[in-house]
């Protein structure tokens, strides 16, 4: 095993912001969908909105970051070690077996993670600050000429983008500790460096 930097410094705070960011959205949008008694509903309102602006400002340096560093292809969908993965969460996990596919700087997500997260990246995330807008700026619909649409489906459609976010947030919380030891991986985020099996 060698100790090596996996995680840079922007990859870091990029996660642990983005995640802040998610809960604090969650909270205040619930509060506003299922009137909450956690604020009052404009003080939800107004808290929904900064904290919207300033996720949509983080995934833009992302977006700067991923394309400048050449990290976007972490994101690269593959067959390759796909089954074995599955496999391995299914099944494998719960005997004690290693990972199917090793860690590298150059290779930081298995497979099944690759499609997760670009899944996350081209779909869930962009229905819902789409739908997050288009729902927030309803007043001003007649300016694109939209406003023969409903409000109902936009509602429901970045209601069900929210709870799919959190779904992924849960589970992406539980495989964290699927690592060599059950903190190893969430040390890896906080610190950079990961123990990985030299080649």
């Amino acid at each position: 095993m060698k100790r090596v930097m996996i995680y840079k410094r922007f990859e870091r705070f990029w996660h642990w912001m983005q995640a802040l960011l998610v809960i604090l959205l969650a909270v205040t949008g619930f509060s506003i969908h299922f009137h909450w008694n956690l604020m009052e509903f404009e003080t939800a309102v107004f808290l929904h909105k900064v904290f919207a602006w300033c996720f949509v400002i983080l995934i833009a340096f992302a977006i700067f970051w991923h394309f400048t560093t050449g990290e976007w292809r972490q994101y690269l969908p593959t067959r390759k070690g796909l089954g074995a993965q599955i496999r391995y969460y299914l099944l494998d996990i719960f005997k004690g077996r290693p990972h199917p596919v090793k860690k590298t700087q150059l290779s930081k997500l298995n497979p099944l993670q690759a499609a997760t997260y670009l899944g996350l990246k081209i779909l869930v995330i962009p229905v819902l600050v789409t739908s997050g807008f288009l729902y927030y700026y309803y007043n001003d619909w007649h300016i694109v000429g939209i406003e023969s649409w409903s409000l109902a489906p936009v509602a429901l459609i970045h209601t069900v983008a929210a709870f799919a976010m959190i779904a992924f947030m849960f589970a992406h919380i539980y495989l964290t500790t699927t690592g060599t030891t059950p903190l190893s991986n969430l040390k890896a985020m906080v610190t950079g460096w990961e123990e990985v099996e030299e080649a």
